[in-house]
């Protein structure tokens, strides 16, 4: 006798989850409220085994929950939160919240809409690693612009001589500057020739003069220069220069490690033979692709994931064709990102950029254009296992061939050019050659032919 399948949907929370079984015909069987602790995940699995559930519905795709229900064999399917708001209207119009019921939901939801659903695919842990460390490194900047505006604020109030003094304000050489005179009342040691001493020994390689920095200094506005407020904005620029400076270091430390899961990951040499890629945007994206070829079975959904195909809406007579809101916004930044530079070193990329810019499109959407394309390159070339290869490349190389036709007429349009301007270049120069009758025929010499209006002796130059 078959056992009855069962559904199971989790709603999950960092202090509790919420955890309903119901059968085939939808009735509840079980339903429980654990804590999120290793006894708690334990309870979780041991009920679900009981119950010969196979696959559990839940809102997110990572986290320890999954990370458990996937170590212990069970199949994961995602529900996005935004579509468990819209199921709860099938049970009742009043719209309440409700941990235990929205557990329900999600699953009889995997009971009778389970083909609607992906599975979780996961990635290896080299990958997991890796997105670990791209992600590290985004917040990380996102701290240092934090920190940078702070200072700049700051400065702008107590020191604006130091605003603008180099070319940007978190440069090493600025730090160094910082540093050393934090405050107007310090700065004011500065000479042209104590400028000029001071930017040798820091190893100063920019484009300004000693003299231009002193005179930026002089020119500048009076900010604090004595008085409590000007000693806490010493201590002020102290501690952010401080912080700014942790902080870039730890970032380049980062961006080594990045550097070296790329180079050990198998998929590394893929998204490195990508043009204008480079070591940080290579590893950036295979992280938010992953490497788990069965998430994007093919270059549609890889479009679509990443938010850089048009979500079309028809009601009636009445056609939308909008930006794609509801993506993996991660995926999409890094995929553009990248993108929106290879016009610079790819000429297909160009010329479908440029084209987009014709018909009227804005940067973002015109750059949104050829991610849309590389997509399809791009998962060719995961599917293969193959880097990208220009030759390859079906429309490159027509437009190679294009470019090269273009260039020989405009070489053989020149050369028309200049023959007709030139009266002497169309006389030909005869040589005598002895036949065998006897007589002299003439023979146009290929110096003749080659000759251009260079010459003192050519007619056409008047």
């Amino acid at each position: 006798m078959e056992a009855t399948p069962a559904f199971a949907g989790i709603d999950w929370s960092w202090q509790h989850h919420a955890m309903c079984i119901v059968d085939a015909g939808g009735r509840r069987i079980a339903e429980a409220t654990l804590t999120h602790s290793r006894t708690g995940l334990s309870k979780i699995t041991a009920l679900l085994s009981r119950h010969g559930v196979a696959r559990v519905g839940i809102e997110r795709s990572d986290g320890p929950v999954v990370e458990h229900l996937l170590r212990e064999g069970f199949e994961v399917v995602v529900i996005p939160a935004r579509q468990v708001r819209s199921l709860r209207a099938r049970y009742g119009s009043a719209g309440n919240k409700d941990d235990r019921f929205d557990a329900f939901v999600l699953a009889d939801a995997l009971r009778t809409d389970a083909g609607r659903w992906a599975p979780v695919r996961p990635d290896t842990d080299d990958t997991i690693a890796l997105r670990m460390l791209i992600r590290a490194r985004r917040d990380l900047i996102d701290h240092r612009i934090a920190v940078h505006n702070q200072l700049l604020a700051l400065l702008q109030h107590h020191f604006p001589g130091a605003v603008g003094l180099f070319s940007q304000l978190d440069l090493p050489i600025s730090l160094a500057f910082l540093r050393r005179f934090p405050s107007e009342a310090k700065a004011a040691w500065f000479s042209p020739s104590r400028m000029a001493h001071w930017l040798k020994a820091n190893s100063y390689s920019g484009r300004h003069s000693a003299a231009d920095l002193n005179a930026h200094l002089r020119e500048a506005v009076t900010g604090h220069t004595s008085g409590p407020a000007a000693e806490a904005g010493e201590v002020i620029v102290l501690t952010l220069v401080d912080l700014l400076s942790h902080l870039r270091t730890r970032q380049a430390d980062l961006e080594t490690r990045i550097k070296e899961a790329l180079l050990a990951h198998p998929d590394g040499p893929i998204f490195q033979s990508l043009p204008r890629a480079g070591a940080i945007r290579a590893a950036t994206l295979l992280a938010e692709i992953g490497d788990c070829r069965a998430r994007f079975p093919d270059a549609q959904a890889l479009a679509a994931a990443a938010g850089v195909a048009p979500s079309t809406r028809q009601s009636g007579k009445h056609r939308t064709v909008a930006y794609r809101r509801g993506c993996n916004t991660q995926l999409r930044a890094a995929l553009v990102d990248w993108a929106q530079d290879t016009p610079r070193a790819n000429p297909w990329a160009h010329d479908t950029y440029q084209r987009a810019r014709q018909r009227g499109c804005r940067h973002p959407h015109a750059a949104r254009i050829p991610a849309q394309a590389w997509t399809r390159i791009l998962w060719r070339c995961r599917h293969d296992h193959q880097p990208y290869n220009p030759d390859l490349h079906g429309r490159l190389h027509t437009l190679h061939q294009q470019a090269a036709r273009h260039r020989a007429l405009s070489s053989a349009a020149s050369r028309r050019r200049t023959k007709r301007s030139c009266p002497g270049s169309t006389a030909s120069t005869a040589t005598a050659r002895p036949s065998g009758s006897g007589t002299c025929r003439p023979r146009r010499t290929s110096r003749a032919r080659n000759r251009r209006c260079c010459t003192s002796s050519c007619p056409g130059r008047g």
